[in-house]
């Protein structure tokens, strides 16, 4: 039985090589939203990522960054999320079952970032740590 020859059109042809992003346009007249957060934390971010840019040989800045980035991800989600009901007075069982809701949304968000976090070299992770200072803000 004969088959069908393969096209090559442009459609079905092998991709080229990604080429490099074009760097985006300077984002700070984009609006914005960003969240409060404790000194503590922002004393945690600024250890980790000045680790993180001091000592590039170090095994564990994956790590260090996925549990900071957890951190950061449970911060903001209280800060826009659970701030609010609390604000809105919405009642102790409401706000409860948002708290536990939001927990497992954390623990799931975590999770799926920790495993990109963890396996990246030390050149992405210097990527996450420019986004990171990026975002804060005295």
């Amino acid at each position: 039985m004969a088959t069908a020859k393969k096209s090559t059109t442009p459609s079905t042809a092998a991709p080229a090589a990604k080429a490099p992003r074009a760097a985006k346009a300077s984002v700070a007249h984009e609006p914005s939203m960003r969240f409060y957060h404790s000194r503590a934390l922002r004393q945690k971010t600024d250890e980790v990522l000045s680790a993180l840019e001091a000592h590039p040989g170090r095994k564990n800045h994956g790590d260090a960054v996925s549990d900071l980035v957890s951190d950061l991800i449970d911060a903001g989600m209280d800060y826009y999320f659970l701030k609010a009901l609390k604000a809105a007075d919405v009642g102790f069982v409401a706000e409860q079952s948002a708290r536990l809701g939001m927990s497992g949304a954390i623990k799931l968000i975590s999770s799926v970032s920790s495993k990109f976090l963890t396996r990246m070299d030390h050149t992405q992770l210097k990527v996450v740590a420019t986004h990171i200072r990026s975002l804060a803000v005295e």
